[in-house]
């Protein structure tokens, strides 16, 4: 039976993650952030960073409430929805996106804070594939949905037994492939728009 199936694989995958890789964070800070948006911009430093898969593709930070596209572009919801009603665009590829295209993300931490697979209980890195299923937003790790989902053809969310088909796998983070992902490529930093009325938002928001 599946229900067999499943326990076994699971059984095994969390043994497996004992040998995960330790943490390796890449958060930009907020003088950094401050620095690359207004003023002036050191063009070299900025090329060469890439955002981690959990930080906003707006602020440049930590998220707190993750959205993503289709194409598994994450940002917090209380940047994306502001920026939407002035620019109507993906802020990462100009491309024209609805508040009503993002799906809510369900990311799972461990004890220690880190945001893991809720399956394989291994922590996400840089070096992790990250896949988030539309229906439900549960974001797992590649690994877990080739084993418990798509070799068995197991079309059901591993924690909600939603349905869901493979057109519904969102890939958040493949770590051969970092094309969306690097700051200076991002259509906002590139057309210089003005962000500053984000932070004006989050504040109304706090209060």
């Amino acid at each position: 039976p599946i229900f067999f199936f499943l326990g076994f694989i699971r059984s095994s995958f969390f043994s497996m993650g004992k040998n995960r890789h330790s943490k390796d964070r890449l958060f930009i800070t907020a003088s950094e952030h401050k620095h690359e948006w207004g003023g002036k911009k050191d063009e070299r430093n900025i090329a060469l960073k890439k955002l981690p898969f959990d930080c906003c593709s707006l602020s440049l930070l930590p998220f707190k409430n993750p959205v993503c596209t289709s194409e598994g572009i994450i940002f917090d919801i209380i940047n994306i929805v502001p920026y939407l009603k002035k620019y109507k665009r993906n802020p990462v590829d100009g491309k024209q996106l609805k508040v009503t295209e993002l799906t809510q993300l369900n990311f799972y931490k461990n004890d220690d804070g880190e945001y893991h697979c809720p399956v394989t209980m291994k922590v996400f890195t840089e070096h992790t594939h990250i896949i988030a299923i539309k229906t439900s937003g549960n974001v797992f790790s590649y690994n877990a949905y080739e084993e418990l989902n798509k070799k068995p053809k197991y079309w059901k969310d591993l924690l909600t037994s939603e349905s869901f088909t493979p057109k519904d796998v969102i890939t958040i983070q493949d770590p051969h492939d970092w094309s969306k992902r690097y700051i200076s490529t991002f259509h906002c930093i590139k057309q210089k728009q003005d962000l500053s009325f984000l932070n004006e938002e989050e504040q109304e928001a706090k209060k």
